[in-house]
């Protein structure tokens, strides 16, 4: 029952807010494309329930550029624009991804979608992440987001894999809107972006 009441959920809250914000997207997409005249929606292939292979949606944060003049590798926080630094800090970026929970590839809430590059670095228990669908907020986002380790988020990946219910779905959801306001959570040292994933110590890999 609770399988199909999460759905519904889904779907319900996906419409209202696509709906509620399509002017303030009208206007982000307005905004982005004026700021360097590139794509407005960022997308890339991400793994999602049982490592089935989707394509996420997110409005783009950063210069599609990815060296200076001289073909040196520019870093996440030199390509962030300034209307993108705004988007991460009020999680509006990803707007886009309701349309990925519409469509069944992702959730409101379970575990963030990561690249795809990570599947071969994941031990068996951090693999677990994928036993659901992917969501737009979880309760490793929650408890931390890019403040708190890798292994502390895959850990909060499996817990709520191991605890998934309704309550907790909606206690993580009032926790998300109360982390956007007051802006908790967001960054990682100074930086809008978080270190790459290499492989964990903590358990022997697959």
């Amino acid at each position: 029952m609770y399988v199909f009441i999460k759905r519904a959920f889904d779907i319900t809250v996906s419409l209202f807010v696509l709906i509620l914000f399509s002017p303030a997207m009208l206007i982000i997409s307005i905004a982005i494309r004026l700021s360097d005249g590139g794509h407005v929606i960022f997308r890339q292939r991400r793994p999602g329930k049982n490592c089935k292979i989707f394509t996420v949606y997110k409005f783009r944060t950063m210069k599609e550029k990815t060296t200076d003049e001289n073909g040196k590798e520019l870093s996440d926080m030199e390509r962030m624009t300034s209307i993108g630094s705004f988007l991460r800090k009020t999680s509006l970026d990803e707007l886009p991804q309701f349309l990925n929970v519409l469509k069944g590839e992702m959730s409101l809430v379970g575990p963030r979608p990561l690249l795809c590059e990570y599947l071969e670095l994941y031990s068996p228990r951090q693999m677990r992440r994928h036993e659901v669908r992917p969501g737009i907020s979880g309760w490793a986002q929650v408890n931390g987001r890019n403040a708190i380790s890798w292994e502390e988020k895959f850990e909060y990946d499996v817990y709520y894999v191991d605890n998934m219910s309704l309550a907790l779905d909606i206690k993580i959801l009032f926790m998300t809107v109360m982390n956007v306001i007051k802006k908790e959570g967001i960054n990682s040292g100074e930086s809008n972006t978080m270190e790459k994933f290499r492989g964990s110590a903590v358990e022997e890999k697959r």
